[in-house]
């Protein structure tokens, strides 16, 4: 480890730090429907979307509606992608003439890219064309991160609001979301990576000659674009087969800086609009902290291990920690902060090949992704998240002092209980279930590149990675199989809509309480003891949930390597 890879780390938390009370203070304009400085640009394209729907700003909804609304959305979203992929031969906008993509791999995108998790069992540059890129995956890649953020302002609303029936209306938080903060901001950061070196064009692929004389066919098109809203967006889905180490996708130091900070930019911010619409900003103050402690812990331990390098490989005399798999441009330090920022934030970009790191570097970005994608976690759906873990901690809280459970003044009862507990255990049924499985089917087996623990853990990160609708991948596994593509789209659809549901379904029942005083017997959730408290939960339900499947893999891998044993 070294200085300048700290400076460089404490820098990029400084700068998201920075953001969250501006953008969050925006963003809170938006959602209540005050005016910003772009009303005056969107204002009458939202009110002509509203009349197209059918709807106004000033029409709520029930849960029920709101949860309805939202599942035909995406349903209609996923049949569109579905079928683009199908028709893609015989559609405009494919100057490589790719053909349509097979039945199954076309459902594993589709569920991908409609549940945000943008996992892919395909190289974009040799598979998808133009059109499928732009009005398929980009506008996925929109309208699932505004429906994440949607969700989590209609349960932000059932702790603000009291003694109501509704928490919003999707089609009005799903449009000012999209209108006011994704495409302006992805606006501005397509420019910029244009000028910071992205192709961002409708041409043909350029065939160039190498320097031996033979003819290289280089890919390019719509990047700049679709790269802004992947990371603003906590998407992930790589324009190149390579991802953010394509130098057309992350041209340098300051794009791949821009990059980290547009992942986290959303979803730290979302813990300042939660303060200010419950009216104590401390409050979203203590949660923004919890994250911060778990990001910088796990950031540091994976920076640690790659800086210390394989023993095994230092017999060798070879020295300089473990290089294997990082892009060389950026280092051990960003390899492994990318590593963690995008695994803590639903975001399957990577710069590095995760399946090259150590073992307990390999370990950080599961365990990021296992605890919920709660530490900051994808656009929405990372707070929505925590907030599953917040209602635990209070019912924890409340069962040390012996009082019932209360938190900003809502009673937190059984049917909030029941919710959070179904939200979280949704997600190991799915990583560790299909695991089980794939662990003792041959052809699932044979998908792996490395025996031993290491091919364990490649299986559980891609299950843990669609479940927790991350879309990264450790990178040794082949996924574009029958088993492999169906099962990875059914653990994304579950790991989306299974904590969706409870979420709206508590939003419901809180938005019809009503809001008590403190009193002296309240337990406080704006200081240092309730951030432990977050926290101790968070590690515990983890490390109780998943300790076994990790000691199985990347931990005895760990000491496997110390003992100078091979795979």
């Amino acid at each position: 480890m070294t200085i300048n890879g700290w400076i460089q780390i404490l820098l990029f938390c400084g700068i998201v730090t920075l953001l969250v009370k501006p953008l969050g203070g925006y963003m809170t304009r938006v959602f209540n429907g005050e005016r910003t400085l772009l009303s005056w640009i969107f204002g009458p394209v939202e009110r002509g979307l509203y009349a197209v729907a059918g709807t106004s700003e000033r029409e709520e909804q029930h849960w029920t509606t709101y949860a309805a609304a939202l599942l035909f959305f995406n349903l209609a979203g996923f049949l569109l992608l579905y079928f683009l992929q199908r028709l893609q031969g015989g559609l405009p906008f494919n100057p490589a003439g790719m053909p349509a993509v097979p039945p199954e791999l076309a459902f594993n995108t589709a569920a991908s890219f409609m549940t945000n998790t943008n996992w892919q069992n395909y190289g974009g540059e040799s598979t998808m064309s133009y059109l499928v890129q732009m009005a398929g995956l980009t506008v996925q890649n929109f309208v699932s991160a505004a429906t994440g953020i949607a969700i989590a302002v209609a349960l932000i609303r059932g702790f603000s609001r009291a003694s109501t029936k509704s928490i919003g209306n999707f089609w009005v938080d799903l449009t000012r979301t999209t209108l006011y903060v994704l495409l302006p901001l992805c606006v501005v950061l397509t420019l910029v990576y244009v000028y910071r070196g992205m192709p961002q064009t409708l041409g043909a692929y350029v065939e160039a000659t190498t320097l031996e004389g033979a003819t290289q066919t280089i890919a390019v098109g719509p990047v700049a674009s679709q790269v802004a809203i992947k990371m603003l967006g906590t998407n992930g889905g790589g324009f190149f087969n390579v991802n953010a180490a394509h130098p057309f996708e992350n041209p340098d130091a300051i794009s791949n800086l821009i990059q980290m900070v547009s992942i986290f930019a959303i979803g730290a911010a979302l813990t300042n609009v939660f303060g200010r619409m419950v009216g104590n900003q401390r409050q979203g103050w203590a949660i923004f902290a919890t994250m911060g402690v778990l990001f910088l812990a796990g950031a540091a331990v994976c920076y640690w291990a790659e800086a210390a390098g394989n023993p095994l490989v230092h017999a060798l005399g070879l020295e300089g920690g473990n290089m294997e798999g990082k892009e060389a441009r950026f280092g051990i330090a960003l390899s492994a902060l990318f590593a963690a920022v995008t695994t803590a934030a639903s975001c399957g970009a990577v710069n590095a090949m995760h399946d090259s790191f150590t073992a307990l570097g390999g370990l950080i970005p599961l365990i990021n992704m296992e605890l919920g994608e709660i530490i900051i976690g994808g656009v929405g759906a990372g707070f929505y998240g925590v907030l599953m873990f917040v209602v635990l901690a209070i019912f924890v809280a409340g069962l040390m002092v012996g009082r019932t459970p209360e938190y900003l003044g809502k009673k937190i009862e059984a049917k909030e209980v029941k919710m959070a507990v179904l939200a979280i255990l949704c997600l190991p049924l799915a990583m560790l279930g299909f695991t089980a499985i794939a662990t003792v089917l041959p052809d699932a087996v044979a998908s792996t590149a490395n025996p031993g623990p290491h091919g364990f853990s490649e299986i559980l990160y891609a299950y843990t990675s669609a479940a927790a609708n991350n879309g990264s991948a450790f990178g040794g596994l082949t996924g574009n199989t029958t088993w492999y593509n169906l099962t990875l789209g059914i653990a994304m659809l579950m790991g989306r809509f299974l904590v969706i549901i409870p979420a709206l379904a508590m939003a419901g029942s809180l938005v019809g309480k009503k809001s008590v005083p403190a009193s002296a017997g309240t337990f406080p959730t704006d200081g240092v003891l309730f951030v432990g408290l977050l926290g101790g939960v968070i590690l515990i339900v983890g490390g109780l949930t998943f300790f076994p499947a990790l000691a199985v893999g990347p931990i005895v891998e760990h000491f496997a390597m110390l003992l100078g044993q091979t795979f």
